[in-house]
């Protein structure tokens, strides 16, 4: 990036990774401006008081004569006032991930964490675990893990570790955003079919892994899923060494010895792993960071005491509270597959108790008809299921989206109690009829599901 540039104008400024961006542009010293449609706090609180200069809604007059570089957010379409005017300005313009690329990642130690489940997880970990170790990481991470209080910190430090999403990268872009990352490490987590409205197939998902796999570079690592037969497969053009990480024996790093309590405890590498979080699926995210913590020269026993002390992330498994021995959990799970594993870590860690699933069907893959049939499955695994309203129903031909009735009618069929409920109050009085002192509720969604969780607590009590 040539160094001239002196002004950075982010259109979507207060997307969670744009604004951390932008923070940290400022921080080294660029003048960053910025607009966004929904300008509050506490991004709009923490970016004003990093000097940057805010403006609510897009038009045209918000880019300032002195911006000789923008940065377009995925988000940021086609119509966009502001983008139709770099455009006819003929400025120059890059994404959120070249952005990354050329200011942070270049000459640095970059992890990329990918799979289509676990990425949050596995990267706050391996981040925990370098920050146990003394050496600092920088990050960007799609959730915020509790023991670092934060989703990103781009300061200075070799070490980067970042959640790699396979979704497009901007309007102008549809690759993948991380293959701009240059990676030193990759870890395939999994990989399945999702983001139905960028992918038509699982064959274009896994041409995108592969391109990923070309880029890691021969004094690099790529680690992959032993159990994944997908994962596996994307891996065999590599030209770095390949460490695979699983259950099965044929895993060059085999989990083994799994025993559930609290959390879950696990054997690796002759090594014994005590974890805080419930779940098969976990233990091998949890393996995955281990491993790359390896591969960076951390102790043994300093992978051994952080991945004791670490406390998951939000949103993932989170005990929203209890009122009368009823539980309400809540969780991000937006993929037949993420549910399942979930509901199924869920009985390890609640033996005995009535599960109840609420999922809100609202990502761009959910929504539609992909999983009519592998919903069903995974919701099955409750003892009792209520799905809402599909969200943003009119942007769907009827043809095209997820039948929630059909769902619930297929979980009937199993002998399972199920409920299609059109909105939150409707689900929160067939709670209030259905469940009793024990029962733990679980809440499916990448939303805010209309602040369902508080809702519930103030219903049950």
């Amino acid at each position: 990036m040539q160094t001239s540039f002196r002004h950075l104008h982010f259109i979507g400024i207060c997307g969670t990774a744009m604004g951390a961006v932008a923070a940290a542009l400022r921080d080294q010293g660029f003048v960053v401006t910025g607009s966004d449609s929904g300008v509050y706090p506490p991004m709009s609180t923490f970016l004003t008081e990093r000097g940057i200069t805010l403006a609510s809604g897009y038009a045209a007059e918000n880019i300032p004569d002195t911006a000789d570089l923008i940065v377009v957010g995925n988000a940021i379409s086609r119509g966009n006032p502001e983008l139709e005017a770099v455009l006819n300005r003929r400025l120059r313009y890059i994404s959120l991930p070249e952005a990354l690329r050329s200011f942070f990642l270049s000459g640095r130690n970059n992890a990329v964490i990918t799979g289509t489940h676990g990425k949050t997880t596995t990267t706050s970990l391996l981040t925990w675990i370098l920050q146990c170790a003394g050496l600092a990481p920088a990050y960007l991470i799609g959730g915020i893990a509790r023991n670092l209080g934060q989703g990103c910190s781009l300061h200075e430090s070799r070490h980067v570790v970042l959640e790699g999403d396979e979704y497009d990268t901007a309007f102008f872009d549809k690759r993948s955003k991380f293959l701009h990352y240059l990676p030193e490490l990759v870890a395939i987590n999994n990989l399945e079919f999702d983001h139905a409205d960028i992918f038509n197939s699982l064959d274009e998902i896994r041409t995108s892994f592969r391109r990923l796999v070309l880029l890691v570079p021969q004094n690099g690592v790529l680690l992959v899923n032993a159990d994944d037969a997908n994962a596996l497969e994307v891996t065999s053009a590599a030209r770095c060494p390949v460490l695979t990480v699983g259950f099965s024996n044929a895993a060059t790093h085999r989990i083994h010895t799994l025993r559930y309590g609290n959390g879950v405890s696990f054997s690796l590498m002759n090594l014994e792993f005590e974890l805080q979080i419930p779940g098969e699926f976990n233990v091998r995210n949890a393996a995955m960071a281990i491993v790359a913590a390896q591969f960076y020269g951390v102790p043994p026993e300093t992978i051994q005491a952080a991945v004791a002390s670490f406390e998951g992330v939000a949103r993932r498994q989170e005990v929203r509270g209890t009122v009368r021995g009823i539980t309400v959990i809540d969780d991000f799970g937006h993929h037949p597959t993420a549910m399942r594993l979930t509901l199924e870590a869920l009985r390890h860690q609640y033996p005995g108790r009535k599960l109840w699933a609420v999922f809100e069907p609202r990502s761009n893959t959910t929504r539609r008809a992909v999983f009519q049939h592998d919903l069903p499955e995974a919701l099955g695994r409750a003892d009792g299921v209520i799905l809402a309203q599909v969200a943003r129903l009119d942007q769907l031909q009827p043809e095209d989206r997820l039948d929630p009735q059909k769902v619930v009618a297929d979980i009937v069929a199993k002998k399972i109690p199920a409920f299609y409920e059109v909105g939150v109050p409707e689900i929160l009085e067939r709670l209030r009829e259905s469940v009793g002192e024990g029962d733990v509720i679980v809440i499916f969604s990448n939303g805010g599901f209309d602040n369902i969780h508080e809702r519930l607590l103030a219903a049950l009590a």
